[in-house]
């Protein structure tokens, strides 16, 4: 199975482009205030309006109110909600939107009961824990700590880049793989050499090796 490509934390125009030409599946918005990646709705509808067909477009909120994200829809053409706060099941499906939750995996987390209680996500975001940290830690986990028979698609985040991605695309074999810090210049600008090398090594994890 191809494991997508979804680049987070885009915040302009040119980094979209640099994301689409690299091969990404969807990039990622991030309306979380306290982000240094957060973007305007304005600014989310500039970066959209510039994306060629079939590019998933994906809204992160952490912890937002039901207005908040409301807020966004009615102004963002958004595909799919990605929540990486304290949101249940019935909150993050109240939008009429696909969505995905992120996970903060550390050793006691129970990934099977997640994947039970939000059996109505179109997949789990799995992410580094780091306390008071809602993501774009920059540090991977315990890969081993994923069951292998999830049954939920799985969107594997947290540390990846561009040197560790076929490694962690070959052990997790998971649905999609979802860098933000690690194709960047700086928070909130991305890197278009580390980009495109990223794209590349996840390209080779899916390409089987010639015998």
């Amino acid at each position: 199975m191809k494991t997508r490509l979804k680049i987070c934390g885009i915040t302009s125009v040119q980094d979209a482009a640099t994301a689409v030409a690299a091969g990404a599946d969807a990039i990622g918005l991030v309306f979380y205030p306290d982000s240094p990646r957060c973007v305007s709705a304005d600014k989310a509808r500039e970066i959209i309006s510039s994306l060629p067909p079939f590019i998933t477009t994906v809204g992160l909120f952490v912890n937002a109110s039901q207005d908040e994200v409301k807020a966004v829809l009615d102004r963002v053409a958004l595909d799919l909600l990605q929540f990486h706060g304290k949101e249940d099941p019935g909150f993050c499906v109240s939008f009429g939107r696909p969505y995905i939750k992120a996970v903060r995996v550390r050793e006691r987390s129970d990934l099977d009961t997640v994947a039970v209680d939000y059996s109505s996500a179109a997949g789990v975001l799995l992410d580094s824990y780091q306390k008071g940290v809602p993501g774009g830690t920059g540090e991977t986990f315990n890969w081993g700590l994923i069951p292998p028979d999830m049954t939920i698609p799985v969107i594997l985040a947290g540390g990846l880049k561009p040197s560790n991605v076929a490694e962690a695309i070959q052990k997790v074999r998971p649905y999609a793989v979802d860098v933000s810090s690690g194709v960047e210049s700086s928070p909130g600008v991305k890197n278009e050499q580390a980009i495109h090398a990223f794209a590349r090594a996840v390209s080779s994890a899916n390409t089987p090796q010639a015998l």
